[in-house]
């Protein structure tokens, strides 16, 4: 392909500690949920100043955040909705994340300068599904993360919508958006941020007097696609998304720098390693430490490279490893809890009969103050 490459690495962050790790550890784009709306209601989410502190925060270092909206929202609570987004929307917020397509037409008309962004909710899974939602104002797709690369890349070459992709993290056993098991089970609807994540849990088969040992079928491996990103890259994807706005904040960090590591690597050379003069290499210790910061029982590849696959379902336990506490630890001393810090030039004009000024510089941006 003849093109070069945008690829941004977006970061999941479920509180404020989560938040900082990542940009610190090098996410260019971070997405969150505020107090309603969002996906993930059991989540330590974000009060209305936080977001506008993380969005200020954020856009200080050149990175950009998203504000999830992405369940289904019923018609007594549109009211709500403009209040809810505005005082972000007046604060820079980048980018919403929606699955509602109702919601989505409310806020193309009421604020028009915010970029939409088709939601993995929304289950689009193909060309014409994203030409409607482009035409209903979406500069961006996520799509169905049971798509084959070719078929994203289809939807990428046709429509020409940005691409957002999961590229680590949990993986769901149904299209997302369209998983009713959590309701049906626990009258806790995943399409309202609730999911009991009932696929989670151990079934077994009874047969007259016969019963089946019980396993998990419907437990899938997380995603790592750390090995494969040269693909993804080159397939002309524009962004990398990290899952996990439930996980720890040194699960966000720690993750967040290692896929910061081997994109910029790849970028740096690219020439080279497409035609493979050079060798596409990750470390047995960058994918050990991926485990033992956060995985569900084994790593696999996710329906890019296949449509299904016995070896994709963890069968025997669905838990999380512990993770390594020295690691962790390692990561939280690092990212979290140490600030960036830059250099400022500041220079002073104070002359008798003219204006006095100060003028602070940091790489590419000053500030003049008379």
């Amino acid at each position: 392909m003849g093109f070069e490459p945008f690829v941004e690495l977006l970061a999941p962050a479920g509180n404020i500690k989560a938040f900082i790790g990542a940009v610190h550890a090098g996410a260019d784009a971070l997405y969150l949920g505020g107090s309603r709306f969002g996906a993930r209601a059991y989540a330590e989410n974000f009060t209305e100043d936080e977001i506008v502190w993380c969005i200020r925060y954020a856009h200080l270092f050149g990175r950009k955040v998203y504000l999830t909206v992405n369940t289904l929202v019923k018609e007594a609570e549109f009211n709500d909705i403009f209040d809810f987004i505005r005082p972000f929307y007046e604060a820079g917020l980048d980018g919403v994340i929606v699955q509602d397509i109702g919601v989505l037409g409310f806020i193309r008309d009421n604020f028009p300068e915010l970029k939409l962004h088709a939601s993995t909710q929304m289950s689009i899974t193909g060309v014409y599904g994203a030409m409607l939602v482009k035409k209903l104002g979406v500069s961006r797709v996520v799509p169905a993360r049971e798509l084959s690369l070719r078929e994203i890349m289809l939807i990428r070459d046709k429509t020409g919508l940005e691409i957002e992709s999961f590229i680590h993290g949990a993986m769901c056993y149904c299209y997302s958006g369209q998983c009713l098991f959590s309701s049906i089970l626990g009258a806790r609807s995943g399409n309202r941020g609730r999911c009991a994540q009932p696929c989670r849990l151990p079934y077994e088969v009874t047969l007259g007097d016969r019963k089946s040992k019980a396993c998990y079928p419907l437990s899938l491996k997380d995603m790592c696609m750390l090995e494969k990103l040269p693909d993804l890259i080159e397939a002309g994807i524009s962004s990398f998304k990290i899952e996990g706005r439930m996980k720890k904040p040194e699960y966000a960090a720690g993750v967040t720098a290692i896929y910061r590591k081997y994109i910029d690597m790849y970028l740096a050379d690219r020439a080279a390693y497409k035609s493979h003069t050079k060798k596409w290499n990750v470390t047995s210790d960058d994918l050990e430490s991926l485990s033992k910061i956060y995985i569900r029982s084994g790593m696999q590849s996710g329906y890019y490279y296949k449509h299904n696959g016995r070896d994709m379902v963890t069968l025997e336990s669905p838990s999380y490893n512990g993770g390594d506490k020295a690691l962790l630890d390692g990561i939280r001393e690092k990212y979290i809890d140490n600030n960036i810090k830059y250099d400022i030039d500041i220079k002073a004009h104070f002359v008798k009969g003219e204006q006095a000024a100060v003028v602070f510089s940091c790489k590419d941006s000053s500030v003049a103050v008379y």
